[in-house]
């Protein structure tokens, strides 16, 4: 035979292929937040915007890069001297936290000089509430 047999390499590229599908998604990383729900429409954003989430367990990221509570304030200040255009960002908090503690990062927040904060909730499951009379 003076030809290369390509067959078996094909069926090993697309097992390969599959494979990759099959495990992409999987290798997706993220911080994990319940969020409180909410019957509010979602807001229109035309641009990107900073996300600062807080977890359950107290650590606050910002854009998933992980920060100490004390050095959220001077990071935010720097990124938003960097970037004038982007006025507002996203507060996402677990809805485990105590109110006290959300309320001390969205003062950092403003300190920082940013005045619009958008508070990221998740759409209500099931049908609205009805009102108890």
């Amino acid at each position: 035979m003076s030809e290369i047999n390509v067959i078996p390499f094909v069926d090993v590229m697309l097992v390969l292929l599959i494979i990759f599908m099959v495990a992409a998604p999987m290798m997706t990383q993220g911080i994990d937040v319940r969020v409180p729900q909410s019957a509010a429409p979602a807001m229109a954003s035309d641009e990107e915007r900073l996300v600062v989430t807080v977890a359950a367990d107290r650590q606050v990221y910002i854009n998933e890069h992980a920060v100490d509570i004390s050095e959220v304030g001077l990071k935010l200040a720097a990124l938003h001297q960097n970037q004038p255009v982007q006025r507002g960002i996203f507060l996402r908090a677990d809805e485990s936290l105590a109110y006290g503690y959300v309320m001390e990062v969205m003062g950092l927040i403003r300190q920082a000089g940013i005045d619009q904060i958008g508070m990221v909730t998740e759409p209500l499951s099931g049908t609205l509430p009805t009102s108890r009379q």
